[in-house]
This record gives C-alpha cells, sequence and structure tokens, in this order.
C-alpha cells in the first residue's frame, strides 16, 4: 500500500512538473518581454528626467551669463538669443526680456511682447494668462477687454485669482469707485488664496486710500533671473502693481520690501 502511494505521488509530481514546462514554454516569452518592457521604460524616464535636468540647467546659466552685462541693450540682446526647449523656459525668457523693456522705458513694448505670447495657441493658458494679466499691469489695453478678461480671472479656481481682484480693485480706484475698491481690497486681504506679501501690500493701500492717497503708476520689476515659471509666477503675485500707494503731498508712502 506503501509503494502504491509513492507510485502515485510521483506520477503526480511528474504531472505538474510537465504542465508548469508546458506553461513556460506557452507564455515564458511573454514574461520575458514584461521584465524588458519595465526595465526599458524605467531606463527611458530615467534618461528623459536627466536630459530635462541638463536642459533646465543650461538655460539657467545661459540665461545668468546674459544678465551679467552691465549695459540694458546688450542684456536685452543677450536674452533674444538664449535658446529655449518649451513653453516654461519661453515664457521666462519673454518675461525677461519685458522686463528689461519696462526699465528702459518701453512699457508699451514690453506689453506687447507678453501679449503676442498671450496669443499663442501652442502655450499653455497658465502661461498665458500670466502674460495677460503681466501686460496689463505695464500697459493697460482697452477699458472694456481689461475688465472682461480680469473678472474671468478672477473666477474660483483661476490661477492668478488674487491678483486679478487686486488689479480690479486698482481699476475701480481710477475710476474713482473707492468704497468698491476697498471692498474688494478688504476681502482680498482676509482671502486664503492672497500670499502674505500680496496681503501686506493690499493692507498698506486700504491705509493710504482711506488717508486720502492717490495712485502713481511704477513699472514692474523684472524677474528673477535663473527662476523657473513657478517662480516667475510667484514673482508676479508678490511684486510691485501698476498702482502704488502714495501720501497725500505726491511722496510715494513707505512700502516694506518683500
Amino acid at each position: 500500500m506503501a509503494d502504491s502511494d509513492s507510485f502515485i505521488h510521483e506520477v503526480t509530481e511528474e504531472v505538474r512538473r510537465d504542465r508548469l514546462f508546458a506553461f513556460f514554454r506557452r507564455w515564458g516569452w511573454l514574461m520575458a518581454l514584461a521584465v524588458v518592457v519595465l526595465v526599458g521604460t524605467a531606463a527611458y524616464f530615467e534618461w528623459r528626467s536627466s536630459q530635462e535636468q541638463a536642459s533646465a540647467q543650461a538655460f539657467g546659466d545661459a540665461v545668468i551669463r546674459a544678465l551679467d552685462s552691465d549695459d540694458a541693450g546688450e542684456r536685452q540682446a543677450a536674452l533674444e538669443a538664449v535658446a529655449t526647449d518649451g513653453p516654461g523656459a519661453e515664457m521666462l525668457r519673454a518675461l525677461l526680456i519685458a522686463g528689461e523693456e519696462a526699465q528702459a522705458g518701453d512699457a508699451e513694448g514690453a506689453a506687447e511682447r507678453l501679449r503676442a505670447i498671450a496669443d499663442r495657441e501652442d502655450m499653455p493658458e497658465r502661461y498665458r494668462d500670466l502674460a495677460r494679466l503681466k501686460a496689463q499691469m505695464l500697459d493697460p489695453g482697452d477699458r472694456a477687454e481689461a475688465l472682461a478678461m480680469l473678472d474671468r480671472m478672477a473666477q474660483p479656481g483661476a490661477p492668478y485669482r488674487a491678483l486679478a481682484i487686486e488689479q480690479q480693485a486698482y481699476m475701480a480706484l481710477n475710476d474713482g469707485d473707492v468704497d468698491g475698491a476697498l471692498e474688494l481690497l478688504r476681502d482680498l486681504q482676509s482671502d486664503a488664496e492672497a500670499s502674505p506679501g500680496l496681503q501686506q501690500r493690499v493692507a498698506q493701500v486700504i491705509v493710504a486710500v482711506e488717508s486720502g492717497a492717490s495712485l502713481v503708476d511704477e513699472p514692474l520689476p523684472e524677474p528673477e533671473a535663473g527662476a523657473d515659471p513657478a517662480a516667475a509666477e510667484d514673482a508676479a503675485a508678490d511684486g510691485p502693481d501698476t498702482a502704488d500707494p502714495v501720501d497725500g503731498d505726491g511722496a510715494e508712502a513707505p512700502a516694506e520690501e518683500e
């Protein structure tokens, strides 16, 4: 009886072994292919990541070299020559060149450059809105178009909602609607989406307006050299705006540097 059980066990094991070998002969190539694909995909993404990092570093180095010159014209020409390999780098370069143009007194040309970027369909909508907003700050366009644009950008969930509301408040001040402007500014002061720098600026404007200040136009600062697009957007959020508070006799009101 023991020999019979041992024989049955051996036969069963042999049948299992044969079935396993048959399975591998039939599907083994597919399993090997899956392993090769997984390893190849991981290697490709690692290579792509290193290439993107090298490209970003090369772009940042080129921008720093371009901004090294003390001559504004040379800086702008060098920035124009910087190669870009994506919409983010192209947007940052446009912001830097627009900043140079604005500092040179050509705010209209700077705004034109940014509006040309904003009209491009191949640019992500986030960058296009940033270009529109910066252009509006540099050189306000048609009032009706500006109001429609700011109204759209001030909708909940929009990436530059807080900045758009701030510009709406400044437009209201320029139109003489002080109460409406103050209401927008007070709401913005307690808005969770507003950055600390923006909240401080809004608080200063509220104090200045309530004390009888007027507004003056000043150009925007150029974005930081070598920064990525996200940093450029933060600079737009925390930098000076078209309208800055001044005291009643025309002198600029003190503002805390951010």
